[in-house]
């Protein structure tokens, strides 16, 4: 099925924004918002209810929530559609649907992934979900083309600079591109490495991610668990801050809109590290 709208705008989310694997407190959403981070990306494939976002925008003034993404097989489109018009009501242009097909290693039915994705599609473009207030998970060739055709853009995941400046020249300048990045706020290497690697570890017995990073030049031995230095250095961030939003920036010299960024070390430590990251960043006035 075509467009329903024509063309996306590209959704107005800031230069920089959050990713969470669960969704925040209102309360920590509007430190946030001060903060001057312009979205908070909620991971974790939230049920089709997406009841948590209207709470966020309650306690918030500009700030958009963005689903990070909601997973096809888990959560029906026509009641994720239902959501969507009800939060859009209620917070207009403030939700960013964001779609994905997961992983085929946690989904029993992942069966021609592609054409369920579309089939997906079809049934937000027939409830009216507009194509300029979502996006789709997207790594490879095949499916950042269909964000480009059938969403406002792309939301690559556990990804680099390369990758973003690959995915930009693939898209094209008119559609959004917004990857996710991991941050460690110490500049004990080890420390960082440690730490990503707890997050990263996941992710490396997925097919869909390391074929993407095999794209990207990593060898096997690269990774193989628990995941090279040079690997592990290259999707997490970390150092002073000044050194975290440089690499941070790269994804926008690179061709990003908006990076999402996903600070680890525990719930405790994401307020405090998004406040020392807010200067660097610019994203206070």
């Amino acid at each position: 099925m075509a467009d329903t709208d024509g063309p996306s705008l590209k959704p107005a989310l800031g230069h920089f924004g959050v990713w969470t694997p669960t969704a925040p407190e209102p309360d920590q959403a509007a430190e946030i918002e001060k903060l001057g981070y312009g979205t908070v990306w909620v991971g974790a494939s939230p049920a089709a209810d997406l009841s948590f976002v209207e709470p966020i925008l309650e306690r918030t003034d500009k700030l958009q929530v963005a689903t990070g993404i909601v997973n096809i097989w888990t959560a029906d489109a026509k009641e994720v559609a239902k959501s969507y018009h009800r939060i859009e009501d209620a917070f207009p242009g403030r939700f960013l649907l964001g779609v994905g097909v997961g992983h085929p290693e946690h989904t029993d039915q992942y069966a021609s992934p592609y054409q369920a994705l579309n089939d997906y599609l079809d049934v937000l473009d027939a409830a009216k979900v507009p194509t300029s207030r979502r996006v789709l998970a997207a790594l490879g060739p095949k499916v950042l083309h269909l964000a480009a055709q059938r969403s406002a853009g792309a939301h690559p995941y556990l990804t680099t600079p390369v990758h973003t400046g690959q995915a930009r020249e693939l898209l094209g300048p008119t559609v959004l591109l917004a990857p996710e990045h991991k941050v460690v706020l110490t500049d004990d290497a080890d420390k960082a490495r440690e730490v990503g690697r707890e997050a990263v570890d996941f992710y490396l017995g997925l097919s869909n991610y390391v074929n993407n990073w095999k794209r990207l030049g990593f060898t096997d031995d690269d990774l193989e668990r628990p995941g090279s230095d040079r690997f592990i250095d290259a999707v997490v961030a970390y150092g002073t801050p000044d050194e975290i939003a440089a690499r941070l920036t790269e994804h926008l010299q690179a061709g990003a809109d908006h990076v999402a960024i996903q600070v680890l070390g525990g719930p405790d430590e994401l307020l405090s590290t998004l406040e020392e990251l807010a200067g660097p960043l610019g994203t206070t006035s």
